[in-house]
């Protein structure tokens, strides 16, 4: 049987563990898997572009489990009373085949982009980093400014987004978050005055520039979002040439990453390389970093194996007879007519 997580049951997942510790997890477990970058079968994720939107499937496996996601971005969903993002994935076992759990992944999407924003960010911020400009206040926003306030002790979160009724959403949804002030600024030029760090989570599907060099000082971590596909960035080159940038998985941040509008030579540096401790993060106090974020298949992995174990703990999601469970697995056809049989019964 096929363990199945609805939308309801990932919201009861996270009221009983607490979004802060849900967060704090789910770090944990990329790191674990971060760690373990050599060990997975890794491949740029599978797009179909249109002029609207993209949908992608993103698949990734390692010797033990398997796993891919479903994924959309459609900026201009809103208009149909639908999410800009949109998915769901499976966890399964490689011995097999046999598909263990099917997940939500539209409200685990969030919660994993900001985990694993925040992960990069505690080896590429400054430590003593307590400012945070958001420039977007979209779907995603209450997620990154949370991660960041509870795992990496942001205090003041300076906000701007061009749709003034998506930041009054958020200060309505954040206003009396203890140790956390909001100040709503009138551009992006504005918001990043003073912020140690600049989390940019736009959602349109365009070559934007939504931080340009004059904005930017010395020290400061650049977290982009936003940019995560062909023909869509949030950053000017010249903020790349300032900067040291990492980013997830290099082969797919070249086709949809803020670098594909840089040359082929232009120097990145994959995450996990960081972590383990093979190459620098932050180098110097006045150094300007910047995290190239697109979403990559290894957080979707570590998201699911997350709520897999927390499902099972704590007693949460449905057995689907996805597959048939057959008393002869050669015999198909049989099992066909004998759930005819039952249905016409």
């Amino acid at each position: 049987m096929t363990t199945v997580l609805t939308t309801q049951d990932v919201a009861r997942l996270v009221q009983r563990v607490g979004l802060p510790d849900l967060l704090r997890r789910l770090v944990s477990y990329l790191e674990a898997d971060y760690l373990r970058w050599a060990e997975f079968d890794k491949t740029p994720r599978v797009a179909a572009h249109s002029p609207d939107g993209v949908i992608e499937l993103m698949p990734i496996a390692d010797a033990s489990l398997y796993s891919f996601k479903y994924v959309n971005g459609h900026p201009k969903n809103h208009r149909f009373g639908l999410p800009t993002v949109m998915a769901f994935g499976v966890l399964a076992d490689v011995d097999t085949g046999a598909p263990a759990l099917l997940s939500e992944l539209t409200l685990t999407t969030a919660m994993r982009t900001a985990a694993t924003s925040v992960m990069v960010a505690e080896r590429l911020a400054r430590p003593d980093s307590r400012v945070m400009a958001l420039i977007g206040n979209g779907a995603q926003s209450e997620f990154q400014a949370l991660a960041f306030h509870h795992v990496l002790g942001i205090r003041e979160l300076r906000l701007f987004d061009i749709d003034p009724a998506a930041t009054a959403k958020l200060v309505r949804h954040l206003s009396g978050t203890p140790g956390l002030t909001l100040t709503v600024c009138r551009s992006t030029a504005e918001a990043v005055q003073g912020a140690d760090i600049i989390t940019t989570v736009t959602a349109d599907k365009a070559n934007a520039t939504i931080v340009t060099p004059d904005m930017i000082r010395p020290g400061q971590h650049i977290n982009g979002v936003g940019g995560d596909c062909p023909g869509k960035t949030e950053l000017h080159p010249g903020v790349l040439t300032a900067a040291r940038v990492i980013v997830e998985y290099e082969p797919q941040s070249r086709i949809e990453g803020d670098v594909q509008q840089m040359p082929a030579d232009f120097p990145v540096t994959e995450f996990w390389r960081v972590l383990a401790g093979q190459a620098a993060g932050r180098e110097s106090a006045e150094q300007i970093t910047v995290f190239d974020s697109v979403g990559f298949a290894l957080e979707d992995f570590s998201a699911l194996r997350l709520l897999r174990d927390l499902s099972v703990q704590l007693g949460l999601g449905s057995p689907l007879d996805l597959i048939p469970q057959m008393a002869d697995p050669k015999d198909l056809f049989g099992e066909l007519q004998i759930t005819a049989q039952r249905q016409a019964a």
